[in-house]
């Protein structure tokens, strides 16, 4: 008796067949998705860090004519934004509209002017930002252009409908985002007349120093690296505690002499 009860005790303990196949399985989902998750951040970098390539690429490269009616349709987010490009036309200074915004001068407006190219065609020209008690043209008379003009900038795609927080009322004038053909047409413009884009000017040509251009911030986040390290991470101690616990356990008296 005393040996069966020995031998019972040195005897390997662990879990059950049906506990191991159970953990096995949990384990392997569990691996799965965060090795795929890893291997996602680790292709959204790539991505991230070609995006941001390109998009040096465009902001310091030598400006081109901003696309016309024949090619707005050809117009991508992918492709074009952040282009350096250049126009010729006269502002419609009677027809601005005022975005609110918060920069670094603090808060005020993006003011928002139609710029008419020679064949009738309107683009909106961000001119840049003035604080909010200068946001009638009446206080910054010395900033308004006449007449023919050139303006380089940056080319932006058109900001429908509003921010993620506050929408657009079009009908009180009141902006949040910068919805271009929206604009165009409570300002009793054709919006098919308008670019699906507005640039964002340099300011190089804007006189008595407002509206403030050339604020535009590029910036993108990239902490893709980071997170696949943490998805990487989540796997291999997937593979750790399963086989904590799925391992063989003996008992204190494995090491006893049967007699």
């Amino acid at each position: 008796m005393k040996i069966m009860a020995d031998t019972d005790m040195s005897t390997a303990k662990g879990p059950s067949i049906r506990t191991r196949i159970v953990v096995c399985i949990l384990a392997a989902i569990l691996f799965s998705g965060f090795a795929g998750l890893g291997v996602w951040q680790v292709e959204r970098r790539a991505w991230k860090l070609d995006l941001i390539e390109r998009v040096d690429a465009r902001v310091h490269g030598d400006p081109l004519t901003a696309p016309d009616r024949a090619d707005w349709e050809n117009v991508t987010r992918e492709r074009d934004e952040y282009r350096k490009v250049t126009l010729l036309g006269r502002y419609r200074n009677d027809l601005e509209s005022h975005v609110y915004a918060a920069t670094d001068y603090g808060a005020g407006y993006w003011v928002m002017t139609p710029f008419e190219r020679v064949d009738g065609t309107i683009i909106m020209i961000n001119r840049g930002f003035v604080p909010t008690d200068r946001r009638e043209p009446d206080s910054r008379t010395d900033g308004l252009v006449s007449g023919d003009t050139r303006v380089t900038g940056l080319l932006r795609m058109d900001e429908p409908g509003g921010t993620f927080i506050r929408d657009n009322v079009p009908d009180e004038d009141r902006w949040y985002s910068r919805d271009v053909r929206a604009m165009a047409a409570k300002r009793g413009l054709n919006p098919d007349d308008v670019a699906p884009y507005f640039i964002d000017a340099n300011g190089s040509n804007n006189p008595g120093k407002l509206p403030v251009g050339g604020l535009t911030r590029i910036s993108f986040p990239n902490n893709h690296l980071m997170y696949a390290i943490t998805w990487f991470g989540m796997a291999a101690l997937t593979l750790v505690a399963a086989w904590i616990v799925l391992r063989s356990r003996r008992s204190r008296d494995d090491d006893s002499d049967p007699e």
